[in-house]
């Protein structure tokens, strides 16, 4: 960051010397600097709740919502996805990589919905929510997140479980002991 001296400062008029502001290098004083992707990201997904929330019939405003009406635009949202999720009765049900194609729905992701609601947690306080008021962080939107995960986990018959990782050896760990209690540098 650089500091520059700023002529449209409304003090410029340069008595006291030019007044000092601080920018970032690849911007210019009239443009705000870019934002990041998770920021640009956190923007748009507000901006789609809000619109989603004037839409809604009656109108809510913010201070009305509640966690059914995260819900109520969770499941609007599922419209939207790309994700196949396959249904109890599919004979697919359970397997990772069909071998034909089935009438299922396309779902919102887990993991699309995870990230949604964290972004959209964090875009309620930084827009004057207080925590304990956040519905994106209400019970039902985390047992509802939790019921996706594991209806997709089943459907797919793959398993979200964390897996732990081996710690690989370190260099200056002794090796494991060869045949009968030696070590390999021992037997070399």
């Amino acid at each position: 960051m650089d500091l520059i001296p700023n002529p449209e400062s409304p003090n410029s008029d340069n008595a006291s010397g030019p007044h000092l502001s601080v920018i970032g290098t690849a911007s210019s004083s009239s443009t705000p600097p870019s934002l990041s992707r998770y920021e640009s990201q956190k923007r748009r997904d507000w901006n789609t709740f809000g619109q989603y929330l004037k839409n809604h019939r009656p109108p809510l405003s913010l201070a009305r919502c509640s966690g059914a009406h995260v819900l109520e635009f969770l499941r609007y949202l599922d419209q939207f996805g790309k994700t196949k999720v396959h249904t109890p009765v599919c004979p697919f049900f359970g397997h990772p990589a069909p071998p034909a194609p089935c009438p299922c729905p396309l779902r919102q992701a887990w993991g699309s919905l995870d990230a949604l609601v964290g972004r959209l947690r964090a875009a309620y306080e930084e827009n004057g929510g207080k925590p304990e008021n956040n519905p994106f962080g209400a019970r039902a939107v985390r047992l509802y997140l939790r019921e996706v995960r594991e209806h997709q986990a089943k459907a797919r018959g793959i398993s979200y479980e964390k897996k732990k990782r081996k710690k690989p050896p370190t260099r200056d760990q002794t090796p494991p002991p060869g045949p009968a209690g030696t070590t390999a540098a021992a037997t070399s």
